[in-house]
């Protein structure tokens, strides 16, 4: 008989280790801050002296901090210190920074004094044509449209494109405003009876940034002043504000708020 061969064991190649698959972190929310007037544009000055642009750049950075804190938002801001910056310009740096949502500051005045209280403006639907119409009338079209190259399009084409896109826009930003004047309740701000507002705000003309101009308040009103200077009342506005983005980012209404009617505004900014 012949010799049996011996049975070899086979051998298990192991198995490569299989990396987990990492989940690249979520784009964080830009949120541009724009504190109103600067340099040689003081804007309003209240009884005491202080000067709008002082007073809301305080707020601007207070709420800085605020939205910061979480990791949750990258802010930009359209002027650091006391300088002017144009207003198409203030625009510009806010798109330039891809914000997802972009909050102007302002400290109005009134010709009665006793008129105080904050109030959000968001664009009016007539200011937002003319502006469909400027936009459509410009040679370089490359950028008037995040991801949308109109140079592509027609004239009447691309008029309808961006009108279309700055009616969406305002509907969100009408969105915002509601959770925004909610907020400001919610922490014992005093506003203005009608709260929200539509004007022809020229910072709020970007066709595709959701956008409000906060009135803070009425520096010629002294109550109002002298809750500006204070900065746990500054502290009050910054902690509203980011609760509103928080809420604006975290659940959407589903249909926007609809405005109160054009308000008296005393500036166009």
């Amino acid at each position: 008989m012949g010799l049996a061969m011996p049975v070899l064991a086979r051998t298990e190649r192991a198995a490569p280790a299989v990396k987990p698959k990492t989940t690249p972190a979520p784009r964080l929310k830009v949120i541009a801050l724009d504190p109103g007037h600067g340099g040689a544009d003081p804007g309003t000055t209240g009884a005491t002296g202080m000067h709008e642009k002082t007073v809301v750049y305080a707020v601007a950075t207070a709420l800085e901090r605020e939205l910061s804190a979480g990791r949750r938002y990258r802010v930009a801001l359209t002027r650091r210190g006391d300088l002017f910056v144009p207003l198409r310009e203030r625009v510009a740096r806010a798109r330039a920074a891809k914000a997802d949502l972009f909050i102007s500051l302002h400290a109005d005045a009134h010709p009665d004094h006793s008129v105080r209280g904050a109030t959000v403006y968001t664009l009016s639907e007539a200011a937002s044509d003319r502006e469909a119409a400027a936009l459509a009338a410009k040679e370089n079209k490359a950028d008037l449209l995040a991801g949308v190259d109109l140079r592509r399009h027609t004239d009447d084409v691309t008029s309808v494109l961006i009108e279309l896109t700055q009616r969406g826009t305002i509907n969100q930003s009408r969105s915002f405003a509601g959770i925004m004047v909610d907020a400001l309740h919610r922490s014992g701000v005093a506003t203005l009876p009608r709260s929200h507002r539509q004007a022809g705000f020229a910072v709020l003309t970007a066709p595709d940034m959701p956008a409000i101009l906060l009135e803070l308040g009425y520096l010629s009103n002294r109550a109002d002043e002298r809750l500006l200077l204070n900065r746990a009342h500054q502290q009050k506005l910054a902690r509203a504000i980011a609760a509103a983005a928080d809420r604006y980012f975290g659940t959407q209404p589903a249909a926007p708020v609809a405005p109160q009617g054009p308000g008296p505004a005393v500036k166009k900014a």
